[in-house]
């Protein structure tokens, strides 16, 4: 019989004090594929990241290769987080340096970036611009990876790695951040590199999974456990049922306006690439909106406008709570209105913050925190906190935390002001389906004090049910404005 491709035995992993892996077994056998499924934090990306050999734990990690095989004898693991670096190898950015000139003519481009891997790994670039084009991303050769959106340097890391063809692929979160189109063109791209000999590894919670997948597993209480396909995920644990606190019940403070948002033929160009065309659009205050469109369509432009954030604002027409944008307001008289959360704040977010320290920088917009919020913030911060089940972490750094427990805390931080406007751009990314389901409850019971709201979602089943109305980018242009439930 053939040796296992992956064989673990008693295997341990502590985080500080607390044991996230005890005495773990699994064997991986030639032609298996694997999905390792379940709750937000129970270890699947640290079980991960052991067998790529990036962290390291007692016991045994053996893997063996098929020493006649053409494809490469490693491990590839693709991160759902990727931290990539300019020309000079430096990597700590700000949220807003995406839309600044100089910061994008001293980063790398798609193109040089997949150069520089096809030539590493001796590629044909010919079959890179195949893998790209099935994931609809050739138009983004030419852009800076400073400017990509989450979802976009997701299908690079995906383009980078399906090329590679490695012996055992791991992908973490593959479907993080992709509209409906890529994730099934993704499905078909891992269904060919499987046939071809790649076995795969993908830690996620989502129900379209490519056909190669048979084998169904989760990590509970530290150990694995092999699960049949219906049993995934049937582990969370219900909500407790706690009360929304009182704070949040009141009515955001306003400022009298017939609208929160009114555009007019808006338009963003970079060069010869225009990003959005002619866009139109007004959301009245109290309003639940969606907005969707594919993955390049132009939304997280769109939303840089109204957070202030992009440097083509005073170039448009357009009016923010009522008043034209460029008449005089600073940018953090705007912020202060808005209550924002993005893969792309959470990407740049201070990682050096705690989990408190996180939640309470929202009442300044500030990325971690850098004054005494003083007694009465204070208490509404302890409310949050315990809220959303993170009291054990609240003196714990983000980024020692699982990542769908960073996303909890920073949607904590994201509504702790009550602010008049939340935008939440695909907010439970990273969450599992309670999470999902307990956070998305919240948005309703929040939209009834009179909040608007602007939630980026890819999907109808992950949306809330507060959600009046949708409007749909296609290629930077508004495809579509429907009303979807009729206000009470």
């Amino acid at each position: 019989m053939s040796q296992p491709v992956v064989d673990i035995r008693n295997f341990n992993l502590k985080y500080r004090n607390q044991t996230v892996l005890q005495d773990l077994r699994w064997t991986i056998h030639p032609g298996e594929n694997w999905l390792l499924c379940g709750i937000s934090g129970s270890g699947k990306t640290s079980l991960a990241k052991a067998i790529a050999g990036l962290i390291k734990g007692s016991g045994s990690i053996e893997l063996n290769f098929d020493a006649q095989s053409a494809r490469p004898a490693i491990v590839q693991y693709v991160a759902n987080w990727y931290q990539f670096k300019d020309l000079e190898g430096q990597s700590n950015f700000y949220y807003q340096q995406r839309y600044n000139s100089q910061a994008i003519e001293t980063t790398a481009t798609v193109q040089a970036d997949l150069q520089e891997h096809g030539t590493r790994h001796q590629l044909s670039f010919a079959e890179a611009e195949r893998i790209a084009a099935a994931l609809n991303y050739t138009d983004l050769f030419s852009s800076s990876l400073i400017q990509l959106s989450s979802g976009e340097h997701k299908k690079l890391q995906l383009v980078k790695a399906i090329w590679l063809r490695p012996q055992l692929l791991i992908l973490d979160q593959p479907y993080n951040g992709l509209d409906t189109l890529s994730r099934k063109n993704l499905n078909t791209l891992l269904e060919e590199i499987s046939a071809s000999g790649t076995q795969l590894l993908l830690i996620s919670n989502d129900a379209e999974l490519p056909s190669t997948i048979e084998r169904f597993a989760e990590i509970r209480e530290g150990q694995f456990q092999e699960v049949a396909y219906h049993e995934r995920t049937s582990t969370a644990v219900a909500h407790s049922g706690k009360a929304v606190p009182s704070f949040l019940n009141e009515a955001p403070l306003s400022h009298a306006a017939d609208h929160i948002i009114k555009m007019i033929d808006v338009n963003i160009r970079y060069n010869e690439k225009q990003v959005l065309k002619n866009i139109n659009w007004e959301v009245k205050p109290g309003e639940k909106w969606v907005l969707q469109g594919h993955n390049g369509s132009g939304k997280s432009t769109l939303l840089s406008l109204i957070c202030g954030d992009h440097p083509q604002a005073y170039s448009n027409n357009y009016y923010l709570f009522g008043n034209k944008r460029g008449s005089g307001e600073s940018i953090w008289e705007i912020k202060e209105r808005i209550g924002l959360i993005s893969p792309e704040l959470h990407w740049y977010f201070d990682p050096s913050a705690t989990v408190w320290q996180s939640i309470a920088s929202g009442f300044y917009d500030s990325s971690g925190l850098y004054c005494d919020p003083g007694a009465t913030k204070k208490a509404q911060v302890d409310e949050l906190v315990h809220y959303f089940g993170l009291d054990e972490y609240k003196n714990t750094l983000m980024t020692e935390l699982p990542l769908g427990k960073q996303r909890l805390a920073l949607l904590a931080r994201t509504i702790i002001k009550n602010p008049e406007l939340l935008i939440l751009d695909e907010p439970c990314q990273g969450l599992d389906q309670e999470q999902t389901q307990h956070f998305n409850q919240l948005v309703d019971e929040l939209s009834k004090n009179g909040t608007t709201l602007i939630y980026v979602g890819h999907f109808e089943s992950q949306l809330p049910g507060c959600i009046e109305k949708r409007i749909l980018l296609e290629n930077g242009a508004v495809k579509s404005v429907e009303t979807i439930l009729e206000s009470a």
